[in-house]
């Protein structure tokens, strides 16, 4: 399904792609009266950030570069909309994508209440969203730093050039840093706070956490994304730009942080009003973002967060969306990891195997997409120039693997009965940084033969 719209110009659709269902013959979980053979759950031609980056982040380890522009690109032809969108509300730069986008930028009709009477423009403060469907949109514009940083990292992985979504990734990073300090100053005077930090506020921790001060998932995507622009080229990032990046990164706060008997552990925000949906900000750190896990600092503290800090509903692995297998495999947790692969990756049980359905539509490529992200992640991850392989990956599973790793290498290789029996590294120049792992437990540096 995904490779039937490889080369569209538009990405793939996370639910439905454009292969979907008649709803005329299907049972419509949501009794919405539809009009359309293309009808889906939350629009035709709208795109939710948070489920589109799940059908992408896969393609980076798969090595499937030639089918990530789609993707990019609608942000790139959208940015002159979003730009003058924070312009026109706010008076500032940089883009102001919501997690609900019409394919020219702007926020879903649907989202401001155009549906029934709930539409009361007098109502809203300029440039947010309070119609029937947008609990889950208001202040959520986190995940245009996650599609920054998936372009940088498809430019890590394959060495493809990226000028042309250089301004997407710079306006991305602007319109934070502006917008905060243009919020800050309205409620104080001042731009920053006592500690000449950025008060990010009001703001949304993914979908999870309302009326969000510092939200951890962007928060920790400031800082991937700016320290990453500073890893760049000068062909990339001029003087000027690089000395604007490292004045942003020094305003970013730090990570927030709370305590349960007597430990800390990653929170999902400062503070918050309530909480809602049940995704899982607190380790966005861990991924997409790399700030936290196995060979990086602040394992421990990660792996606290997971097994103590979260709640009930953050565990349950029923949704298409639900990442728990990605930042289990990043955390080393094997056998959690395991159960949500299978659930998963196994049949629909539908007429096409691939067909997973959900409240949003079929078919829903979140279920699979996360699934893959979670089977790569238990087979490799990597950090810097290292290459760690097999750091949450069962004993008793035998797997045939072809990844790809930044820099463009490839790690091909099988694994039978407990023992790796082949092992090919592309160029061999970076077998010297592959170091194989135990389930997560023990690390060791293969011998170059």
């Amino acid at each position: 399904m995904l490779g039937c719209n490889a080369y569209g110009k538009w990405p793939t659709k996370f639910n439905g792609s454009f292969f979907t269902y008649d709803p005329d013959f299907v049972q419509n979980k949501r009794g919405v009266k539809t009009e359309t053979p293309d009808f889906r759950t939350w629009g035709g031609g709208s795109f939710t950030a948070q489920n589109q980056r799940l059908v992408y982040w896969p393609m980076v380890k798969n090595g499937a570069f030639d089918m990530m522009p789609s993707q990019f690109d609608f942000y790139r032809r959208a940015l002159k909309a979003a730009e003058l969108r924070t312009k026109v509300y706010w008076g500032h730069e940089g883009c102001s994508f919501t997690e609900q986008l019409e394919n020219f930028g702007l926020p879903a009709g649907s989202i401001y209440g155009w549906l029934g009477s709930t539409c009361r423009w007098g109502r809203r403060k300029p440039g947010t969203e309070k119609g029937v469907q947008s609990l889950g949109c208001v202040y959520q514009f986190g995940h245009q730093l996650d599609f920054s940083f998936m372009i940088l990292e498809y430019h890590r992985f394959s060495g493809r050039d990226i000028s042309a979504y250089i301004p997407f990734i710079d306006s991305a990073v602007t319109f934070f840093d502006e917008h905060y300090q243009f919020r800050q100053k309205q409620r104080t005077g001042k731009p920053l706070d006592e500690n000449g930090h950025l008060v990010i506020y009001p703001s949304r921790a993914c979908e999870s956490y309302v009326d969000a001060k510092n939200p951890a998932d962007v928060i920790a995507g400031l800082k991937a994304v700016l320290s990453r622009l500073l890893e760049l080229p000068a062909c990339y990032v001029s003087d000027s730009k690089r000395e604007k990046y490292r004045a942003m990164l020094r305003r970013v706060p730090p990570l927030p942080l709370k305590e349960k008997n007597g430990r800390p552990y990653l929170a999902g925000a400062e503070s918050w009003s309530r909480f809602s949906v049940g995704e899982i900000p607190e380790l966005y750190s861990v991924f997409p973002y790399g700030l936290y896990g196995i060979g990086r600092g602040g394992l421990e503290l990660a792996r606290y967060t997971w097994t103590d800090a979260l709640t009930e509903r953050q565990r349950k692995m029923k949704e298409p969306w639900y990442q728990g297998g990605i930042f289990a495999a990043r955390l080393g947790f094997t056998d959690y990891a395991k159960q949500v692969a299978i659930f998963k990756l196994a049949d629909s049980g539908q007429r096409f195997p691939a067909f997973k359905d959900s409240d949003d539509w079929a078919p829903d490529h979140n279920w699979l997409g996360a699934g893959m992200i979670g089977l790569q992640e238990m087979l490799m991850q990597t950090v810097g120039r290292k290459i760690y392989l097999l750091p949450a990956w069962p004993k008793d599973w035998n797997v045939d693997f072809k990844l790809h790793a930044p820099y463009q290498t490839i790690v091909e290789g099988t694994y039978q009965d407990g023992k790796i029996t082949k092992l090919e590294v592309t160029p061999n120049s970076r077998r010297k940084d592959l170091k194989i792992t135990d389930g997560g437990s023990g690390i060791k540096t293969p011998k170059n033969d």
